[in-house]
């Protein structure tokens, strides 16, 4: 059953895995000191303003200041959620994530999807081997020239004809209501269902971590429609998912690049080939979201398509699609297949090593935008080139700021005979505002503990080291001090003792989702003035000076107190004791 994860499973997953390999897997680090940077993945910059600490195992952007974890960055990178990243962060370390018992109703809800997906994965595969009618779709792959092993690795099945035989595998009424949500069954106007899919080879969609959270099925005849997919469920979602993504990470490898084709079996036939790194949309045009979740796995996409006109139209929603993502480091590709191919064919006609060659020298975007614009005007007249200005202001206005955008500009402006900043002009309001000097923003970025107050040199200090915590007294002495940051400070105090191992990383995954969480990254990310074998003197100078505060505030409030009502015989100690340590400071008297 789904449950909570524990707290202390998070703790030494953060503590096994590095930060660095977690980020320098999807963002291209360079090294700086102690620290790694990059150009921010989540806004668009020309100085590199994100950085990366190893030691805190902590990143932040002192651009638009994203910060967190390898957790929170897997969130905010690829869209997670927070079981999510854990479960991908655990796979990454090779370990399984425990769960308490219990958990809550969408939890269980979730589990029992992704298991009766798991199991309705099982009794089609089982089918194509074992059911009387699957030797035609048994002699159909076969045609198609794919190997037993091949079916095996995208976990190929066969839904039997007939209208109930996915029903009757399901007894009870929870696990019916469960395909109803997942689309497995079709529920009919007098209240009983029938099996979706029938007389299909069938194709498990899978997400990022392997799971089934889908089917696509292949008629075996002249139905319509050929191909049908699983409807959208809590679970799928088609303008997110790719099929075939989780198989060409799983090949082994390092991914070059991906190849987008529009079908299933583009993608199995051509893995038969050796080319593993295809995958395919579900149905819908290529999203947005597709792309970025391409773009996280490979720095280069080639989408495959017909030749024909239809082809180029599907080509042109994909540049339209891409252009939002086309951040510097990122490559858009194009391949026309020849008339009447697909690269099922193409592939068995040319071989492995010669297809691979056509994505290499296949079409950039860049060359395809504007050899389609130039295709509908006549640049050796002013009036054609204003017109190619027009077509393509729109098109270059959704790319964000960057170098590959101003190389764009450039490209128009030899084609259009306008200069760039005309061009800035028309098609973005104004020149873009240049990135302030390297000496402004490392001056922005600097930071010291100059003029802070205890209380946020000792949390700035414990979030550097949080072993400093252990030396002190259980309580230290300023618990009760009536100051802003101080109920923080003991909180963080309290979660150094008992885990003095953690990371910046991992104790700012305990505030996650609190409001002090913001505050603590702010401080995590400023710089320390100080060496490091000043740190504890530091931090108990803090705490000192803390305590001191408290005596003279409780020192204060009893003297009011005192004022006002009848002292208690342990206030009346407690005022002496004060007045013995006070008295230099206050001249006061009991």
């Amino acid at each position: 059953m789904a449950g909570r994860i524990p707290q202390n499973f998070i703790d030494e997953l953060l503590n096994r895995v590095d930060i660095v390999d977690i980020i320098e897997a999807r963002v291209p680090l360079k090294k700086a000191g102690r620290e790694f940077q990059a150009c921010c993945p989540f806004h668009n910059e020309k100085t590199p303003s994100f950085t990366v600490s190893p030691n805190k195992q902590f990143y932040h952007c002192f651009g638009c200041g994203a910060h967190g974890s390898a957790l929170g960055f897997l969130m905010d990178y690829e869209h997670l959620s927070f079981p999510e990243a854990v479960e991908e962060l655990a796979r990454s370390a090779g370990i399984e994530v425990p769960r308490e018992a219990g958990g809550n109703r969408d939890d269980k809800r979730s589990h029992d999807h992704y298991s009766l997906l798991e199991k309705v994965e099982h009794f089609y595969r089982n089918q194509l081997r074992q059911h009387p009618q699957a030797s035609r779709a048994v002699e159909y792959l076969k045609n198609r020239g794919l190997s037993g092993e091949i079916a095996q690795t995208f976990g190929l099945g066969y839904a039997p004809p007939g209208w109930d035989s996915l029903l009757k595998q399901l007894p009870d009424a929870h696990s019916r209501q469960l395909a109803l949500e997942l689309g497995l069954l079709i529920k009919k106007d007098d209240g009983s269902s029938y099996d979706r899919f029938r007389d299909r080879i069938m194709f498990p969609i899978r997400d990022r971590r392997g799971r089934c959270i889908g089917f696509g099925g292949r008629v075996l005849g002249d139905e319509k429609p050929k191909y049908m997919n699983s409807p959208e469920s809590p679970v799928f979602h088609k303008g997110r998912e790719l099929y075939g993504l989780f198989e060409a990470r799983k090949a082994g490898g390092k991914l070059e690049r991906l190849l987008v084709v529009e079908g299933y079996m583009d993608v199995v036939a051509l893995a038969q080939f050796g080319l593993t790194n295809a995958v395919a949309t579900l149905g819908t045009a290529t999203t947005p979201e597709h792309l970025e979740r391409l773009y996280r796995t490979v720095s280069e996409v080639v989408f495959c398509f017909d030749g024909d006109a239809a082809g180029r139209r599907a080509a042109w929603r994909a540049l339209e699609n891409a252009l939002p993502v086309m951040r510097d480091g990122r490559e858009a590709r194009f391949l026309f297949l020849p008339e009447g191919e697909d690269p099922d064919t193409l592939v068995r006609a040319i071989g492995t090593e010669a297809f691979r060659q056509k994505t290499v020298e296949s079409i950039p975007l860049s060359t395809f935008l504007f050899e389609s614009l130039c295709g509908q005007v006549d640049t050796g007249t002013v009036d054609g080139r204003a017109r190619l200005v027009e077509l393509a202001r729109p098109l270059l206005a959704r790319l964000p700021d960057s170098v590959f955008r101003d190389l764009m500009l450039e490209r128009l402006s030899e084609l259009s005979g306008l200069r760039i900043p005309q061009l800035q002009a028309r098609l973005f309001g104004a020149a873009p505002t240049a990135a302030p000097p390297p000496a402004e923003t490392d001056t922005r970025r600097r930071r010291d503990s100059g003029g802070l107050s205890p209380v946020r040199i000792a949390i700035r200090l414990l979030l550097e080291q949080p072993g400093l915590g252990r030396g002190l007294p259980n309580p230290a002495g300023f618990e009760d001090l009536d100051m802003p940051g101080v109920p923080l400070l003991v909180e963080l105090l309290e979660l150094s003792r008992h885990s003095p191992h953690l990371n910046t990383g991992g104790i700012l995954e305990h505030w996650r989702g609190r409001p002090e969480q913001q505050h603590l990254a702010r401080l995590a990310a400023s710089a320390l003035s100080i060496s490091e074998a000043g740190y504890e003197p530091e931090f108990r100078g803090a705490v000192q000076r803390l305590i001191e505060q408290r005596s003279h505030w409780r020192f204060r409030n009893l003297l009011e107190k005192r004022g006002r009502t009848e002292l208690s015989a342990s206030e009346k100690d407690e005022l002496k004791q004060l007045v013995a340590s006070t008295r230099p400071n206050h001249g006061e008297s009991v």
